[in-house]
């Protein structure tokens, strides 16, 4: 039985570094996402969580290590765009080093491996989608003294710089940081879609960290689903149920990636919520299957 499951696709100054060169009081992964589940505007280092939650994958990751790598990217860059006058100046700067002389990029080849969505391997590679590569414009740019922010279109991430007077700078870190204005932005989001896309002042706003991280832990979940790798996808959705806890959809996929997963006994829990807190839905009756499925399952241990 196969259930289709729909899918998706601030200023965040750098952590001081310690005399011994190790990052003080690391960020707590946990503890940052029911922050975020409480206020999703809450001002996060959206480039060490990335990093934190990789930890997840890569048990052994230094994050410290990569934290310093995005400090010494941002010292390179720094003194030239301080030396820029204008914020299109500013930005330009940055762009151009991070995405010409750095030659990060976006992977158009192989979008969907995962890879991509984690930032030690995007440090590593030098290879990216929209988002994590937003990720990384803002942590570097935020090092410079830019406000740069995330903004979530339709099929697409942008990035956007703004000043104290409210000017502001769009920019595609996954088209080389081309500078964007609102008609490039509604051709680029019409030629990914398929469909019209008319940018306004709302549709352009930056989006808040919450759901930045939402939308980086939905592209991760998609691409597990599409692998599929059922273990992985659960692995990463038990993270999005931190972030949206009220978000029953996300227990239903959890519990229909846990019986894929052949670990039918801890998805009984999470059908039943579903089913308990959305009785009309449209797939209760796929979900009562999946339900139906794991107690054989777990019937058959007994």
């Amino acid at each position: 039985m196969t259930l289709l499951i729909p899918t998706d696709d601030a200023h965040n100054p750098p952590r001081a570094l310690s005399a011994s060169g190790a990052y003080d009081a690391p960020m707590d992964p946990d503890a940052t996402l029911a922050a975020l589940a409480d206020d999703p505007f809450t001002d996060v280092d959206l480039a060490e969580l990335s990093l934190r939650l990789a930890v997840d994958e890569y048990p052994n990751l230094d994050v410290a290590k990569y934290l310093r790598r995005l400090d010494a990217l941002t010292a390179e860059v720094a003194p030239r765009v301080a030396r820029a006058r204008t914020l299109d100046d500013k930005v330009t700067e940055l762009a151009h080093f991070l995405f010409i002389e750095e030659e990060f990029d976006g992977n158009a080849a192989a979008y969907y491996d995962p890879r991509n969505s984690y930032l030690n391997d995007v440090l590593d590679r030098r290879l990216g989608i929209p988002l994590s590569l937003s990720v990384l414009a803002i942590r570097v740019g935020a090092g410079c003294g830019l406000h740069v922010v995330g903004v979530g279109l339709p099929g697409h991430f942008v990035a956007k710089a703004i000043d104290a007077d409210g000017g502001a700078v769009l920019f595609d870190p996954f088209h080389a940081g081309q500078i964007l204005d609102p008609t490039a932005c509604e051709e680029l989001v019409s030629a990914v879609t398929g469909h019209p896309f008319y940018a306004t002042e709302d549709s352009l706003a930056a989006t808040p960290p919450g759901h930045l991280v939402q939308r980086m832990l939905n592209n991760l979940k998609a691409v597990y689903l599409r692998a599929p790798d059922f273990p992985r996808a659960a692995r990463v959705i038990r993270r999005l149920i931190q972030l949206v806890p009220d978000d029953l959809t996300q227990r239903r996929d959890l519990g229909v990636s846990l019986v894929h997963a052949d670990q039918p006994g801890p998805a009984i829990d999470h059908l039943n919520a579903y089913l308990a807190g959305m009785p009309t839905a449209d797939d209760t009756d796929v979900v009562r299957g999946f339900l139906k499925d794991a107690r054989k399952q777990v019937a058959r241990w007994n």
